[in-house]
């Protein structure tokens, strides 16, 4: 795993090596062990490195046997050593036994369409100097990052936007876009970043700069078709064969590798593979301690999973006082534009816990995407019925449902009833939206002040989410939601999460549900499969029967969320209000935010996203702009 920058000056200037070394070393945590540089003229590659394969012989940037070819990549390729053998007879020479150095003899054997043969996550650069010429690209899940930004006089490129930040003459103003799309997703969504003129290259794309010019293309996406019909129990062995494989081809490693052991089904299943091939795995669980309400703890389940298998288990329990605004302004480094999934709290204890013993884990993420694991899934299909009830029904129920309390125990059915019913009017793709939409019950107008209003007239986001939802990528309203979820809500908030948490710890985590090939098949199995009788990850459930112990296959899903719902109210709540209440940005209608905070709080209404929200913008505001 690595961290990886560089500069092209449009204008033919030369580019200064100490420039880009002083752009990687804002990145030394994604490669604390080895710092590379290539620069010839006007363009510039470097690299922190983070030695996971060939530690002695695999520094780069990586060049061919001509030195006309020079790389520097972050990520892994799975499928690197079958590759490097084909490589190899068509007389490619090899100086390094590292992955990096096979997609470059690769590009240099099939040009862009080398893209197609890599398995694995990635985010990489290749410059020739003799044609001017840089080739980027991202892997298809969108699992490593990659940021640029362009003016008429360059373009910078880096893993992290921190460093395009830290590179002279580089604008803060706001993108007003992104700015509302945080305060509907709590993320921000590619190609968008909060500051103008700074873009993620979208997943499963790739840009090539020739003389100063970008050209974006996209080369991979998903298509939820299902050609064929097949048994039940087809789906089930051509799953279980393919997930065994991703998971194999995520184990390779010079170095030590564990996993995460939540106790749910889809970490349970990652683990309970891995112990096929390795005889001892090593397992991680985070809990939590104190006063934590209805919130449960999976630490019982993730022990029963360890024991089945085997597995050397640790656990870690985090108590509410160690979420304090240290931590927090941490994390908000971390991101370097607003961000708000809590989920970083127990990601980052867990990530701590592991980079003790190893260095490099995996993880069950994206089990929930492919196989219709959250709780807004199955809203989603229960919607489909409650869309039958007359218009007037559906419009009206939301003013009685509304009146009712919320759990003070951070209990979230009622939230998630009040979110139902709000929905329960609207077209398909709108619905969906309005189940995870941070405002909740609160409207634009109620919270943002007239200013910030003017500007979100011409800057409305939900458009480049309902384009995917509209897509003909899928046809049934369940695989539209998946596809949308793909597009979305996983590269840009629970990939982006993962890969900036880690990386504050030098951990890679590697995520072997999201092995491309899985992912195809896995888009080909019928909707109704994934969530039978209302029962999400039916299928994923069936294949795992006789592996995992039954208690861990029926348990009620939990997440790997914090109890923030609860600490807010407690340990949180001094801290919060002092810095919601007395922030002066010009953004929020003061009134509003205290408004929030006491309905919260009341227990009339379950604010915990908004609330989070609100202060995740407020540290970020005062880190990078005050």
């Amino acid at each position: 795993m690595c961290g990886i920058v560089g500069i092209i000056h449009k204008n033919k200037q030369d580019v200064q090596e100490q420039d880009v070394r002083n752009m990687c070393s804002t990145i030394v945590h994604r490669g604390p062990d080895d710092e590379g540089v290539y620069v010839q003229g006007h363009a510039g590659i470097g690299m922190r490195r983070l030695s996971i394969i060939d530690i002695q012989s695999g520094h780069q940037p990586i060049h061919n046997e001509d030195a006309s070819l020079w790389i520097v990549m972050n990520g892994e390729i799975y499928n690197y050593r079958e590759l490097r053998k084909n490589l190899v007879a068509k007389g490619h020479v090899f100086y390094t036994e590292s992955d990096t150095e096979v997609v470059l003899h690769l590009y240099e054997q099939e040009g862009e369409r080398c893209l197609e043969k890599l398995r694995g996550m990635f985010s990489f650069a290749i410059y020739e100097p003799a044609r001017d010429r840089m080739f980027l690209a991202r892997d298809r899940l969108g699992i490593k990052p990659l940021f640029f930004h362009e003016t008429a006089d360059r373009i910078l490129f880096a893993s992290e936007l921190k460093v395009i930040l830290s590179c002279k003459g580089v604008s803060r103003a706001i993108n007003w876009r992104a700015f509302h799309a945080f305060f509907a997703f709590s993320y921000i969504p590619a190609p968008l970043t909060i500051f103008q003129g700074i873009y993620k290259l979208l997943p499963g794309h790739c840009m090539m700069i020739q003389s100063g010019k970008i050209r974006l293309e996209q080369y991979w996406d998903l298509q939820f078709m299902t050609k064929e019909h097949h048994p039940e129990q087809y789906y089930i062995e051509r799953f279980q064969q393919l997930f065994d494989e991703a998971v194999k081809m995520h184990m390779v490693s010079d170095v030590p590798i564990g996993a995460f052991l939540s106790g749910g089904v889809d970490s349970s299943s990652v683990v309970a593979m891995m112990s096929r091939h390795h005889p001892s795995v090593e397992t991680l669980s985070i809990g939590f301690g104190g006063n934590i309400g209805a919130y449960g703890d999976e630490r019982d389940y993730a022990r029963a999973v360890s024991r089945r298998f085997g597995t050397r288990h640790r656990e870690y329990e985090v108590h509410a006082e160690q979420c304090d605004g240290d931590l927090i302004e941490k994390i908000v480094t971390a991101f370097d534009e607003p961000f708000a999934d809590h989920g970083t709290i127990p990601n980052y204890f867990v990530c701590q816990l592991a980079r003790e013993n190893m260095t490099v884990a995996l993880s069950g993420l994206g089990g929930d995407e492919l196989f219709s694991g959250y709780p807004r899934h199955l809203g989603f299909a229960l919607s489909e019925f409650y869309s039958r009830f007359p218009v007037s029904v559906r419009k009206a129920l939301p003013w009685f449902i509304e009146k009712l309390p919320e759990s003070r125990g951070g209990e979230v059915r009622v939230n998630w009833l009040k979110r139902f019913v709000r929905a329960g009017w609207m077209e398909p793709e709108k619905r969906y939206l309005t189940y995870f939409n941070v405002l909740g019950g609160y409207s634009p107008q109620d919270l943002f002040s007239a200013e910030v209003l003017h500007e979100l007239k011409e800057n409305s986001c939900e458009e480049e989410f309902y384009m995917y939802y509209r897509s003909e990528n899928a046809s049934d309203p369940r695989d539209k939601v998946a596809y949308t979820d793909i597009k979305t809500y996983l590269p840009d908030d629970i990939l982006t999460l993962t890969d900036r948490v880690s990386m504050m710890h030098s951990l890679e985590v590697r995520v072997p549900f999201l092995d491309h090939t899985l992912v195809e098949f896995c888009a080909t199995i019928p909707q109704a499969l994934k969530m039978k009788y209302f029962r999400p990850k039916y299928m994923l459930k069936k294949a795992m029967h006789g592996v995992l112990p039954d208690h861990v296959l029926n348990h009620k899903k939990q997440g790997f969320v914090s109890p923030m719902n609860v600490w807010l109210g407690t340990s949180l709540r001094g801290y919060v209000q002092e810095t919601l209440r007395h922030q002066k940005l010009g953004f929020f209608r003061p009134e509003a935010i205290t408004h929030i905070v006491d309905q919260h709080h009341s227990g009339k209404q379950l604010n915990t996203s908004l609330i989070w929200a609100l202060l995740m913008f407020t540290l970020w505001h005062k880190k990078y702009l005050q």
